[in-house]
């Protein structure tokens, strides 16, 4: 069997090494991790790869992105039957479920998350907050020349406020590389922000059945060709709608 997956840069290791043991022909196309920044572009970005699979090659078109702030909703599939992960954000890939990101989101709220993929790819940068704050990586003295005392420092302490919502960094390390020194990064961004540190025991668990051409439902929807993905307002994340 022969099928391609359209995955973010941030997963390359993981999806690199499971597509390599895969007795399955994988064809890999990583995007630019700032697609997330911009959930409509991210939107017709994958609809352009999916539209340019070649059905004579390929038997499915699967998705190594998650809802991403609805970054994934409204795909069609085309000639090609389309594999969508259920999950929010790609935390659940690395912790291998959606129950076990539940469980840890649940007992320690207020975790922000790294992995040595994300901040191989900038996230240690912090360069801007996940949702919407344009002022991470600025600096107050920054602020204060472009604005003034006053305006500046208002200014600075409002696009930051973002931090007070996360109490703790989390770096999740993989069973396929363990990196101290970007662990070590990590540590660093606790320390800037005054954070606790702690550390997860991530698993390979959705990377290997991404690479495996096993797609249960319970972890995967499956978009028939002539139907597209919409929200669900359940735990199932994603559901299969008729294309308009």
């Amino acid at each position: 069997m022969r099928f391609k997956i359209i995955a973010c840069e941030v997963l390359f290791r993981e999806l690199s090494l499971c597509a390599a043991q895969s007795e399955h022909i994988v064809d890999l196309v990583f995007l630019t991790k700032g697609l997330h920044d911009n959930p409509g572009q991210m939107t017709e970005v994958l609809q352009e790869e999916i539209d340019a699979t070649d059905p004579a090659q390929d038997c499915a078109v699967v998705l190594g992105y998650a809802l991403c702030s609805r970054g994934t909703v409204g795909l069609r599939a085309r000639a090609l039957p389309l594999i969508v992960p259920r999950a929010h954000d790609c935390i659940t890939f690395f912790l291998g479920s959606r129950e076990a990101y539940n469980r840890h989101f649940a007992s320690t709220p207020g975790t922000y998350y790294f992995t040595a993929g994300w901040i191989e790819r900038g996230g240690a940068r912090m360069e801007r907050e996940p949702h919407q704050g344009q002022g991470m990586g600025k600096s107050l003295q920054e602020y204060l020349e472009k604005y003034g005392e006053d305006n500046g420092r208002f200014l600075w302490e409002f696009e930051n406020q973002w931090q007070k919502s996360y109490t703790t960094a989390a770096y999740i390390q993989m069973p396929l590389s363990d990196r101290p020194e970007v662990r070590a990064q990590a540590e660093q961004v606790a320390r800037d922000y005054n954070w606790q540190v702690a550390e997860l025991t991530g698993s390979d668990r959705l990377f290997r059945a991404m690479c495996a051409g096993e797609w249960p439902e319970a972890d995967f929807a499956s978009v028939p060709p002539g139907y597209q993905t919409a929200q669900a307002s359940d735990d199932s994340v994603i559901k299969v709608v008729p294309a308009p």
